[in-house]
C-alpha cells in the first residue's frame, strides 16, 4: 500500500511537471512581444559593416551589426519613394503617396494627422505606445501614450542643445540629439518593463541628415586618414546628361555650413549670417580653400562630408548598443522585435553625389533588419523585394492583430520564417515627384526586378533609363536605346502599367506635373529662419 502510495504520488508530480511546462510553452508562444522600432534619417548600407563597402573596417557599425547578426539581414527592402517626409508616411500607413496624400517634403504640408496608422491600431489594442526623435510630419503624432520629438528648423532638429515637443510642449534639452533621444526612450521604458501591457515603441533619430554634425568625441576621429573613395566617385554621366547629370546634389554643391567653416564675428545674426552660412549651395559657389585645384577641392570637400556623415552614424551605432543592453540586462531581449532601419538610402559620394530622391541602388534601397529571437533564426539573410509600404501589415500581424484598414502593403511574416511564399513580388513601384527644390531631381517613375531597374523622367524633359543590374550594378550604361534589351523594355513596361494600376496611380503625365507644381503648404508655419533659407537658395534676396 505504501509502495502504491509513493508510486501515485510520483505520477501525480510528473503530470503537474508535464502540465506546467506545456502551459508556459503555450503562454510563451501566445505572448504578445513588444517591438522596437529603430529608424535613422538618411543612414543607408554603405555606412553598416554588416552590409560589407569600403568603409567597413575604417568605420565599423558593431552595434547595429549585433542586430543583423541575432535576426534577419535583409538585401533587397526598397523605399517607394526616396525621401524623407514621404517614406515616413507611407511606413506609416501601408500605402504609397498617392493614397496617403503625402508626396513631397518641399511644399508638401502637412501628414494627414485624421488617417489610419499602425500605432493607433497597436495603441486601440492594448499596446503601451511611445514615440522618441525625430517625427518630421507636420502633425503631432497620433497613436501614441507617450511622445518627445525634435520640434525646430521646420522639425528637421538640431543636432545640439535641441527643442522637442514633450507631449505638446516645447521643451529645450542640453546636449546631443542622438543620445537625448536614447535617452528619452530608455527613461520610457524602464517605466513600462513592468507593465502587464505589451509595448510599441518608435525611436527616430536625426542622424546622420545634413548638417551631420558630429559628437564632441567624434569630430577629429579619423583627421589623420584620407577616406577611400566610391567606384563611382568620378561619374561622368555619360548618356544620362538629363537627369543624373543635371542635379544639385554632387560634390559642387556643399556649403560653408556644411564644410563646418566658422563665420565671421562681423556678421549680424538672420539673412546676413544664413546668406554667408549657406553660400556654396547655389550653382557657381564653389566651397574650398585658396589655391586648390578643382580636383583637390572636390576630394577636400568629400573627405569632410564623409567623416562627419559616418561619425554622426558612429553616435547612432552607439546609441543601438545601449538599446541592446538595456534589454538584455532587464531581460527584455526574448520577447521583443527590434527593428533597425532608415527612410531610404543615401549616397556617400556614389556618383559623385550626396542626398537621396534617385531611383538609383543607393538611394532606392533601405537597411533593414530584424531581431526576434524567438522566432527568426540568428544570421539569416533575405534576398526578397520588400519595400517600406509592407511594414506597417507585417508589424500588425508579429503582435497577432488583425485590421479591417486597406493598406497596399503586403506582411511579409512567412519570409521572417524563412517560407518566402511562391507568388512573392518580383517587382517594386517607385515614384518620386518633388522639383526643383531642393536638389534639381526630375521627377520620376519606375520599377525595379531584382535584374533590371526602369525609369521615366516627365516633368520637364521625357527621358527613359535602362539598367541591367546583374551586368552594371554601378549603374553608369543607360541601355535603354540598345536593341538587345527591346524585349526587355517591352515586357518591364508592362509589368510597370501593371503595377501603376493595382497601387492605383494610374495617372496621366499631366496629373503627374500638377502634383509636382502644387504648394500643398509648409511643414510648419512661422520658421522665418527656414524661409530666409529657401528664399536665399531660390535667389529671392539679394
Amino acid at each position: 500500500m505504501k509502495d502504491n502510495t509513493l508510486i501515485f504520488i510520483s505520477l501525480l508530480i510528473i503530470c503537474i511537471k508535464l502540465f506546467t511546462s506545456c502551459n508556459s510553452s503555450k503562454t510563451k508562444f501566445t505572448q504578445k512581444p513588444n517591438i522596437i522600432y529603430i529608424m535613422a534619417d538618411d543612414l543607408t548600407t554603405q555606412a553598416i559593416s554588416a552590409y560589407g563597402g569600403i568603409y567597413k573596417e575604417i568605420a565599423p557599425t558593431p552595434n547595429i551589426d549585433r542586430v543583423a547578426g541575432e535576426g534577419m539581414l535583409f538585401q533587397d527592402v526598397l523605399v517607394t519613394n526616396a525621401i524623407c517626409g514621404p517614406s515616413r508616411a507611407a511606413i506609416l500607413t501601408g500605402n504609397y503617396s498617392n493614397l496617403n496624400g503625402y508626396y513631397k517634403n518641399e511644399s508638401g504640408g502637412k501628414f494627414n494627422s485624421e488617417q489610419w496608422t499602425f500605432p493607433q491600431e497597436f495603441q486601440k489594442q492594448g499596446y503601451k505606445t511611445g514615440l522618441f526623435g525625430k517625427w518630421h510630419l507636420g502633425t503631432e503624432p497620433v497613436g501614441f501614450d507617450t511622445f518627445k520629438y525634435h520640434n525646430s528648423a521646420g522639425q528637421q532638429g538640431h543636432y545640439w542643445d535641441p527643442v522637442f515637443n514633450d507631449n505638446g510642449t516645447d521643451v529645450k534639452e542640453k546636449g546631443y540629439a542622438t543620445n537625448l533621444s536614447t535617452d528619452f526612450a530608455l527613461t520610457w521604458l524602464d517605466s513600462s518593463k513592468t507593465s502587464a501591457e505589451p509595448f510599441l515603441m518608435i525611436l527616430q533619430y536625426k542622424a546622420p541628415h545634413r548638417p551631420w554634425e558630429p559628437d564632441t568625441k567624434y569630430e577629429t576621429l579619423w583627421d589623420e586618414i584620407e577616406m577611400p573613395y566610391p567606384a563611382t566617385f568620378n561619374d561622368t554621366y555619360e548618356g544620362r546628361e538629363k537627369t543624373a547629370g543635371d542635379t544639385e546634389m554632387t560634390m559642387e554643391y556643399f556649403s560653408r555650413r556644411d564644410m563646418k567653416l566658422e563665420r565671421p564675428k562681423n556678421l549680424k545674426k538672420g539673412k546676413e549670417s544664413i546668406k554667408w552660412d549657406f553660400y556654396g549651395a547655389k550653382p557657381g559657389e564653389i566651397v574650398q580653400p585658396k589655391g586648390m585645384s578643382d580636383e583637390e577641392g572636390r576630394k577636400w570637400r568629400y573627405q569632410n562630408y564623409i567623416k562627419d556623415y559616418l561619425a554622426c552614424v558612429k553616435s547612432v551605432d552607439d546609441n543601438v548598443g545601449r538599446v541592446l543592453d538595456y534589454l538584455k540586462e532587464n531581460n527584455l531581449e526574448e520577447n521583443t522585435i527590434i527593428i533597425l532601419t532608415s527612410d531610404q538610402g543615401f549616397y556617400l559620394g556614389d556618383h559623385g553625389f550626396f542626398d537621396k530622391r534617385f531611383i538609383y541602388e543607393e538611394s532606392l534601397r533601405m537597411p533593414f533588419m530584424v531581431k526576434y529571437p524567438k522566432r527568426i533564426k540568428a544570421g539569416s539573410v533575405n534576398e526578397d523585394i520588400i519595400t517600406n509600404i509592407d511594414f506597417a501589415p507585417t508589424l500588425l500581424e508579429l503582435a497577432g492583430i488583425s485590421t479591417t484598414q486597406k493598406m497596399q502593403g503586403t506582411s511579409f511574416v512567412p519570409v521572417l520564417d524563412g517560407n518566402t511564399p511562391k507568388d512573392w513580388q518580383d517587382a517594386m513601384y517607385y515614384h518620386y515627384y518633388e522639383f526643383p527644390f531642393w536638389h534639381h531631381v526630375q521627377p520620376h517613375y519606375g520599377v525595379r526586378t531584382q535584374k533590371y531597374t526602369l525609369a521615366h523622367f516627365y516633368y520637364n524633359i521625357d527621358v527613359w533609363e535602362l539598367y541591367d543590374l546583374e551586368k552594371d550594378p554601378n549603374q553608369v550604361n543607360n541601355i535603354y536605346n540598345n536593341p538587345d534589351y527591346a524585349e526587355v523594355t517591352a515586357e518591364l513596361k508592362l509589368k510597370l502599367k501593371d503595377l501603376m494600376i493595382k497601387f492605383e496611380d494610374n495617372k496621366s503625365l499631366v496629373d503627374f506635373r500638377k502634383i509636382t507644381d502644387t504648394d500643398f503648404g509648409r511643414i510648419v508655419d512661422n520658421i522665418k529662419d527656414e524661409e530666409s533659407v529657401q528664399q536665399i537658395l531660390t535667389k529671392k534676396v539679394n
